[in-house]
Formats: structure tokens, sequence, C-alpha cells
């Protein structure tokens, strides 16, 4: 991948961690596994049962 950018791929919380964004993912091209908050793969790397409670706090969250 390229150079990351700023408000594009990623950006920083209020607790000082980098985020990925949905964009970062969507160029990648595939879930990595990690349960990322941006993931528009709906989690399907992820194991069981992180990823039925990811998906519930995602939806939850709409």
């Amino acid at each position: 991948m390229k150079d990351l950018i700023e408000g594009t791929h990623y950006y920083i919380n209020e607790e000082g961690y980098v985020v990925l964004t949905e964009q970062y993912h969507l160029e990648k091209g595939y879930c990595c596994g990690n349960g990322c908050k941006h993931c528009p793969y709906e989690y399907e790397n992820v194991p069981e049962p992180k990823k039925s409670i990811l998906q519930q706090e995602k939806e939850n969250s709409k």
C-alpha cells in the first residue's frame, strides 16, 4: 500500500491510538481478522465469539 494519509486512511482517537478508516480497509481488500472498528467486511475473518459481539455492537451503534 502507498503512503498513508491522515484523515483518509487513519485518524488519531481521543486516547491517542491510530484508528484505520474504512477507506484504508477497502484499499487493502480483505478483513485481517483483528476486529477493526471500521471493518467494511462484516468481520468475516474474526473468530467467534468475538465476531458476533463486534457485529452486534456495530448494529447497536447505528
